[in-house]
């Protein structure tokens, strides 16, 4: 999916998908205006008309594979 860097807050687990409600690691600036947020699964499902939407596209799903970090962690 093609990515703009872009000064947005970063997603957080709050941030649901659209489409599911799975956590979204996709947010989606529309070109007429407003937001839409997917889940990785979501978001290359509809990438192809996603593109022809989206004014930016913030993609942070390379965090799925990063490493996981945290207090709770053995």
């Amino acid at each position: 999916m093609t990515t703009v860097l872009t000064p947005a807050s970063p997603l957080t687990a709050a941030d649901r998908c659209d489409r599911c409600g799975a956590q979204a690691y996709l947010r989606v600036v529309l070109a007429t205006g407003g937001e839409l947020l997917f889940c990785a699964h979501h978001g290359r499902k509809f990438e192809p008309e996603l593109k022809k939407i989206a004014a930016e596209i913030q993609d942070e799903t390379e965090r799925l594979s990063a490493p996981a970090t945290g207090d709770g962690e053995r």
